[in-house]
């Protein structure tokens, strides 16, 4: 069986694991599986009840919860974009004064964690504004 390619899934995968590493054991990383993708009626379904629990479009795939702050992550393979969904919970989280950032590599979500004054086990050396 071939492994289908899913470059923003394995990119998530590599933060998440270089997340643990850098911050604190008590961080909380968590992933926020917010659709279905099943097709059809079934998967529209079990959207439609997803929502009803309280999933929100847009929001981030990866929140950072740790020592007093809070950081969104948005996980992009490097030719992905957002959707206006994302734009929006982007805007509204950031007139909220929390953190939130595109990432598409490691060192993108490092650096995020650094901008946004995350304390790490792991030195982080500062990105320069996009």
């Amino acid at each position: 069986m071939n492994r289908r390619s899913t470059p923003e899934a394995d990119a998530q995968r590599a933060i998440v694991q270089a997340l643990r590493f850098a911050l604190s054991r008590d961080a909380i990383v968590h992933h926020c599986a917010n659709e279905v993708t099943e097709a059809g009626p079934r998967g529209a379904r079990r959207q439609s009840i997803l929502v009803g629990m309280g999933v929100h479009a847009g929001f981030a795939d990866l929140i950072v919860i740790s020592g007093g702050r809070v950081l969104f992550l948005e996980v992009k393979s490097e030719t992905g974009r957002l959707r206006k969904s994302q734009e929006v919970f982007r805007d509204n989280v950031c007139a909220q004064g929390f953190g939130w950032a595109l990432v598409r590599t490691v060192d993108d979500a490092l650096g995020a964690l650094a901008d946004n004054g995350f304390t790490c086990r792991v030195r982080l050396a500062r990105r320069a504004a996009p």
